[in-house]
């Protein structure tokens, strides 16, 4: 990362995202930022918010929506992906108010993305790293974006990690070995509420 976020500054997004939420819900109006904000978190990043539904203990995604580039602050990066991973994901309906106390918000911070420079697409899956890189993929008018923890949570390798990137880019899943198509990777530092409304930790990657 370009800059580091601590536990405590993770833990002051993941309640934001969860306020924000919760004010879009009941007034239909984005949350004013707070006058405490740190000033670290006032720093242009990307960010992603992620809305889990726990379901008899499991976890079910309800929506992920985020900044990819770091062109606003990212404490406003992060209440704005919040209202929108809540509202306007277009795979999911709405999130209704009653819904919110079963969700277990997670805030991803991420690195600048950086394109992957290679002679051969082949070479591409030795250039990402499993369970550390997120990636972009872009073709054209075609874009889409999978976090680090995605493929740790599918159990994918880095080929199939490729595949589902271009594929959720709207993309047939071996456009990454065309030539023209263009993949990023990034980093990020997750937190997560290890349940609704709970205590909040750095999430760690495992395979």
């Amino acid at each position: 990362m370009s800059f580091q976020i601590s536990l405590e500054e993770g833990a002051f997004l993941a309640k934001l995202a969860r306020k924000a939420v919760e004010n879009a819900l009941k007034t239909g109006k984005p949350l004013v930022v707070p006058a405490d904000v740190p000033k670290k978190l006032t720093q242009k990043c990307g960010v992603f918010v992620t809305l889990n539904n726990v379901v008899s203990g499991a976890r079910e995604l309800r929506g992920c929506i985020g900044c990819p580039e770091p062109d606003h602050p990212l404490v406003e990066a992060t209440i704005d992906s919040a209202i929108n991973s809540a509202m306007n994901d277009p795979r999911f309906p709405s999130l209704t108010l009653n819904e919110l106390d079963n969700i277990v918000v997670e805030i991803s911070i991420l690195t600048p993305p950086q394109l992957i420079e290679v002679k051969d697409p082949r070479e591409y899956s030795k250039e990402i790293k499993i369970g550390q890189d997120g990636l972009i993929m872009e073709r054209g008018w075609f874009r889409g974006l999978l976090l680090p923890q995605v493929p740790v949570e599918w159990n994918w390798n880095e080929e199939e990690f490729l595949s589902n990137c271009c594929m959720k880019a709207g993309l047939p899943p071996d456009a990454w070995l065309l030539r023209g198509t263009k993949v990023y990777k990034f980093q990020a530092i997750i937190f997560e509420e290890e349940a609704p409304k709970g205590k909040i930790k750095r999430k760690e990657l495992e395979r």
